[in-house]
């Protein structure tokens, strides 16, 4: 098996030297998405919540370019630049992905690429 580089333009480029996504068989592995529009590169405005719906919006681009979906995350892995959008990003997130939820880690951090407040980054079935 070969790992293949995964690319759409519905989703940010990337910001470095890496990949949007990896597939390798039936398992797609994204980078840690930023609310970064694709059309013009910058992170959006509106704070946490808009951000957040474009990290999720990023994701669901890249999973639906290889004909997977939402329903067919198998784990996701969040940073927060701030705990207290906690709650804030579970209302959201359950927008955006259906039960049965995916396993899940959501960690604080100091500080983001591009001073963005959210980065996640999902293991998906294609």
């Amino acid at each position: 098996m070969k790992k293949q580089v995964i690319h759409t333009e519905k989703a940010p480029k990337a910001i470095g030297p890496y990949s949007q996504a990896i597939r390798w068989g039936h398992l797609l592995f994204l980078s840690g998405q930023l609310g970064i529009d694709p059309a013009s590169g910058n992170l959006v405005n509106g704070g946490f919540e808009a951000e957040a719906r474009q990290v999720l919006a990023n994701i669901q681009a890249i999973l639906e370019s290889q004909k997977s979906g939402m329903d067919k995350i198998l784990k996701t892995t969040v940073f927060l630049t701030d705990m207290e959008d906690f709650a804030l990003l579970n209302g959201i997130y359950g927008t955006f992905i259906p039960e049965p939820y995916p396993a899940r880690t959501t960690i604080q951090v100091a500080a983001l690429p591009k001073g963005a407040r959210i980065e996640m980054e999902v293991i998906a079935e294609v």
